[in-house]
């Protein structure tokens, strides 16, 4: 494995605070701001970034442990990405999805070989949630099928049937979209199923899943919708043989299985695609439809798509796709995927994520969680942690938002950014992130911990 290029900084670099004041000002009276009550809010001011730091206006440094959205896996400002689309843009800046265009076939060419033989075209979109569209498109024109089956612990995106698709509260303002069915996927820590090991939850969910199937009628679903690991929910790896059932599933009732990679796509899980490790798939069954963004090119451009098996690819050989975007593999997105591709295999960056993941999060959480009774659980892999927070390890009831609001402060003052869903603290830095950084880290959680238990 290559080394690990360092990018972080050793000091801060100089800004102006004057002008993190003006930031701050303009955005308070000017942006509107998403999942948010408008009138509170308080944001942190960013200026500049380099590898797993960000730095403000007025000379601190913080570690990045939130990936911003979990998606910068490759850190910020990398400078062969950078560098990549500053020449695409000199070269050609846009250009519409019907023409060919070089920086596209190459993105999409090596998408297709990191996802495998079993896949033979990249459809782009400008994100994650308009991949979860498409390929839910996908899926309905080739089965002749409407309905969509995906879990309550699940997050796809905030447009109309990617916000249906999901599983939290935020379906709830925004329930537009038709034909979506929720069921339970496994988790157990929280069992819904009432199992006692990882193979009882994983027999009894896909039981659950199956009645679920028969009961909605299997003639009018067209799309099994699943998160590899489900993120904002929790980091919640599925047991063994939980994929290679819902494939069973799929191919016995003729449904299509969307895997949304989104988050944990490239490097996150310590693997090109999450479903492709052995820790999440030991089977090795592979999906129908592969949903992408984030860490493909770490967000320096907005991007996102959905990897095509041949056989739905060439359902639409002799007949149109009816979906299109006007940005659709646009050539600044392009460069910078095919940039942070090779940069990402060039530099060792998934072998990073699983090292440091075996060698040092993980170790260094559940020593943590010794420490430390609120820590219920500690579930995870690569660079993709959550730390399930209770207020009683017998009961595993969970620990309240001010729990949760003051281990950010306390965090933040520590100079980590931190990434808090529910009653937990997600543990996700960059790929690239170094032991040392690993270590300072672990020790403001720690410290911070501490200070909460006290108070």
């Amino acid at each position: 494995m290559t080394d690990i290029l360092n990018r972080s900084l050793s000091t801060a670099p100089a800004h102006d605070p004057a002008d993190g004041v003006r930031a701050y000002d303009l955005d308070r009276e000017f942006v509107f701001h998403s999942w948010s009550a408008q009138g509170a809010l308080n944001p942190f001011v960013v200026a500049s970034a380099a590898g797993c730091e960000v730095f403000t206006y007025d000379g601190e440094t913080y570690l990045d442990f939130s990936s911003q959205l979990v998606n910068t896996n490759i850190g910020h400002s990398h400078p062969k990405i950078v560098a990549a689309i500053q020449k695409q843009a000199a070269e050609l800046a846009t250009v519409a999805p019907s023409h060919a265009n070089l920086a596209r076939g190459e993105a999409a060419k090596r998408i297709v070989e990191k996802a495998g033989p079993g896949f033979a075209k990249v459809f782009f979109t400008n994100g994650g949630a308009d991949a979860i569209e498409n390929a839910i498109r996908m899926a309905r024109l080739t089965t002749h099928k409407h309905k969509v089956l995906s879990t309550y612990r699940s997050y796809h995106g905030n447009t109309g049937a990617a916000i249906a698709a999901t599983g939290d509260w935020r379906r709830m303002p925004n329930e537009y979209a038709y034909g979506h069915v929720h069921f339970f996927g496994p988790f157990a820590y929280r069992s819904e199923f009432f199992s006692d090991s990882p193979e009882q939850e994983c027999e009894r969910a896909l039981q659950h899943l199956e009645r679920t199937i028969v009961s909605e009628g299997p003639g009018t679903i067209a799309a099994i919708l699943l998160e590899s690991v489900p993120g904002t929910a929790g980091v919640l790896t599925p047991p063994a043989g939980y994929l290679a059932g819902v494939r069973a599933l799929c191919d016995k009732y003729g449904i299509v299985w969307i895997a949304d990679e989104v988050m944990a796509g490239f490097g996150r899980t310590g693997e090109w695609f999450a479903w492709q490790g052995a820790a999440v798939n030991p089977e090795g069954v592979a999906p129908d439809l592969i949903a992408f963004a984030k860490g493909v090119n770490s967000g320096y451009v907005p991007v996102g798509g959905v990897v095509i098996s041949p056989s739905i690819s060439a359902a639409f050989d002799d007949r149109i796709f009816p979906g299109g975007l006007t940005y659709s593999g646009h050539p600044l997105a392009m460069a910078s995927i095919v940039a942070s591709i090779h940069a990402m295999t060039d530099e060792g960056v998934v072998e990073n994520a699983t090292m440091i993941g075996e060698k040092h999060l993980g170790p260094g959480l559940r020593a943590l969680a010794e420490k430390h009774s609120m820590i219920g659980e500690v579930r995870g892999l690569g660079v993709f942690w959550a730390l399930d927070l209770v207020t009683d390890r017998a009961t595993r009831q969970p620990v309240g938002a001010d729990v949760i609001g003051r281990l950010k402060s306390e965090l933040m003052a520590r100079k980590v950014l931190p990434f808090a869903a529910d009653n937990r603290i997600h543990v996700v830095p960059p790929c690239i992130v170094t032991p040392e950084q690993v270590a300072v880290a672990l020790q403001a959680y720690d410290g911070a911990f501490t200070a909460v238990a006290q108070n």
